[in-house]
């Protein structure tokens, strides 16, 4: 990469500085992509919840003898 060294100092800031910014960008992006693309966690606990409120109310009602 001989390229890259003969720059100026300040030039090699700027490259490494566009390349990280656009590297946390594509990943910034691509996580909100795959976040708002599914809602497996919001079904996830609704589920559970619904589960949850099923076993507290038969917990509730006494069985007769």
């Amino acid at each position: 990469m001989a390229g890259f060294s003969s720059l100026a100092p300040k030039t090699r800031n700027l490259v490494v500085a566009g390349g990280l910014s656009a590297f946390v960008f594509g990943v910034y992006f691509n996580t909100m992509r795959a976040v708002g693309g599914t809602n497996e966690l919001q079904t996830a606990i609704h589920k559970f919840e619904q589960q949850k409120s099923k076993q507290e109310s038969e917990a509730t009602i006494p069985s007769k003898p």
